[in-house]
């Protein structure tokens, strides 16, 4: 595996030292000397080799190298396609009918700027979110960020896995229990994260099958059901919804919440890494982080087709349907499933129901191939999700274990609270459990999006690369708006339960977490150089001029020692 020299300046003027970080007239790239290849030659990584990039003579744009960088934002666009974002999706459209898709789009965007910062974290510095917040917070705020992060994506998977286990059900016509489908996943999942062992690209390959297979399955459905296209380009591009209520409101934040998840930053931060970049090259740098963004662009496009697909399917075919009907339907078709729905009352559907009323509407096929979708769907985010967790793990905790026991551990860790409800609920009843875990999810996005804004609008990290005025606005704007939705999706979902002592306990938890969320927001000022919250900069010690250098205090201690 190709491995980079510590320090190495691309500049031939030898510049100087400045508050331990070497600078030059025009470019210094940033070393890792923690990171796991360099400090163990023996210690394996997730990616055992790195992409290659053709050289090509084309000056702005090449197919070439947009080939040899296309991977990363697949297997990320891979969380925008999980089996909660695909129930978020049917929801809306049952619910809303084709109003909410100007939100789906909205949301798809918000994120798409976001991958931009991570991809630009990892390929700048040549370390993930996750190793870049080990070297520069605390070692309390720190494990504090690694367990909320463990938790979103505890949550994540746990959606994930049921969505396989429930997509097993549907196949074996019941004959696979919820249990026994958790427990494949599991298994089969081991067996495909050892593909990149065959080759990264293979590794890619597979992805891009499993989201052909989602594209294909859900693309029937949308032709099968032929949904009107005027009123889809009107819900998509009109930012308006007429006659909504309560529900359809509390929906619209619900698909914010489902598309951009806390653990994708970091998980995109870790994949550009696969590529083989020069860091001390800041042209080769630029056309990486260029590359990316247009790869991540195709990705997301591609990701955001078959939402639509799935949200046109529910919104033509379910919208203001009610229970009573669904059931008569389902009686003329002989569907053994008529009691999941009680008598009366407006349909309401999860990616279970969903497959079933298709089934009664559009004949057993449709069922099957739904079923697929939502397996691949879910088998492809469990290993992604996987992915996550070693790369958070291993950031956070500077992990030095064998790939097994690190696989062993995360794979636990999130497997056994979603065993422990597979084994105790029955595959009829999860739409409750779902709504929880997004709620959970959503907590968590502060502790992605906050580190992501930070680091990457810092010099002494990103060089010439750190973001612009322009950027540090809009992103601190973005991050602002995504988290005040999704704290208002989780007040929702708090007053809901109508318990005076559950009220209690999230007051009680909420006074922490918005400590703690303060404490993310005050580093990341002071990193800007917002001198008016930096109460340390009023203690007669020797700090230095630049305010962020005494959040950074040691990015690159080996440059400085050499």
């Amino acid at each position: 595996m190709k491995t980079e020299q510590e320090g190495d300046i691309v500049e031939e003027d030898p510049g100087f030292q400045e508050n331990g970080v070497i600078q030059t007239h025009q470019y210094s790239s940033v070393s890792p000397p923690n990171s796991p290849s360099e400090q163990d030659e023996g210690f394996s990584t997730y990616f055992e080799e790195k992409v290659r990039i053709p050289e090509d003579g084309s000056q702005f744009f090449s197919f070439r190298k947009l080939w040899a960088f296309t991977g990363p934002g697949f297997l990320m666009s891979i969380a925008y396609l999980d089996p909660g974002n695909i129930e978020s999706d049917l929801q809306s459209g049952a619910k809303a009918g084709f109003k909410l898709l100007w939100v789906l789009l909205v949301a798809t965007i918000i994120g798409l700027l976001l991958q931009r910062l991570a991809a630009r974290l990892g390929v700048v510095t040549g370390m993930h979110l996750a190793e870049v917040c080990n070297r520069q917070y605390p070692v309390v705020p720190r494990i504090i960020l690694w367990l909320m992060v463990e938790l979103a994506i505890i949550g994540s998977d746990m959606q994930e896995v049921i969505g396989c286990a429930i997509a097993l059900n549907l196949l074996s016509v019941g004959r696979i229990p919820l249990y026994a489908g958790v427990l494949i996943t599991i298994t089969d999942t081991f067996v495909f994260l050892f593909l990149d062992k065959y080759g990264l690209r293979k590794l890619e390959a597979f992805f891009g099958f499993l989201i052909t297979v989602m594209a294909l399955s859900f693309g029937y459905e949308y032709v099968l059901v032929k949904p009107n296209q005027g009123e889809l380009l009107k819900g998509m591009f009109v930012p308006y919804c007429s006659g909504c209520g309560p529900v359809q409101l509390e929906q619209a934040v619900g698909i914010v919440g489902a598309v951009i998840m806390p653990h994708n930053i970091y998980l995109h931060s870790a994949l550009v890494k696969s590529r083989d970049v020069d860091r001390k090259n800041k042209k080769e740098v630029k056309e990486a982080n260029k590359y990316f963004f247009i790869e991540s662009s195709i990705a997301l496009f591609v990701s955001f087709l078959i939402n639509v697909f799935v949200v046109a399917v529910f919104a033509q075919a379910f919208y203001s349907k009610t229970n009573s009907d669904v059931i008569q339907k389902c009686n003329e078709t002989g569907s053994p499933h008529t009691d999941i729905f009680p008598p009366n009352g407006t349909l309401e559907v999860d990616i279970y129901k969903g497959g079933v009323v298709l089934g009664c509407y559009f004949g057993q096929a449709a069922l099957y191939i739904w079923a697929i979708g939502i397996l691949a769907a879910g088998q492809s985010s469990t290993m992604t999700g996987t992915y996550s967790g070693q790369f958070v793990m291993e950031g956070f905790l500077n992990l030095r274990w064998s790939r097994f026991a690190r696989v062993l551990l995360t794979r636990s860790i999130a497997i056994t609270p979603t065993l422990l409800v597979a084994i105790f609920q029955d595959v009829q009843h999860l739409t409750g459990m779902n709504d929880f875990l997004n709620v959970l999810q959503s907590m968590q996005l502060p502790f992605a999006l906050i580190p992501i804004l930070t680091f990457t609008s810092v010099t002494t990290i990103m060089n010439d690369f750190a973001n612009g005025l322009a950027w540090k606005i809009a992103g601190g704007f973005l991050t602002l708006i995504v988290c005040a939705i999704n704290m208002y999706f989780v007040v929702v979902y708090v007053t809901s339960l109508n318990s005076l002592t559950l009220y209690i306990l999230a007051a009680f938890l909420s006074v922490a977490y918005l400590c703690f969320v303060g404490y993310l927001v005050w580093h990341c000022l002071v990193s800007l150089g917002v001198e008016c919250v930096d109460f340390r900069s009023r203690i007669p010690v020797s700090l230095s001029r630049h305010i962020d250098i005494y959040l950074l205090n040691d990015m690159d201690t080996e440059v400085t020692d050499r």
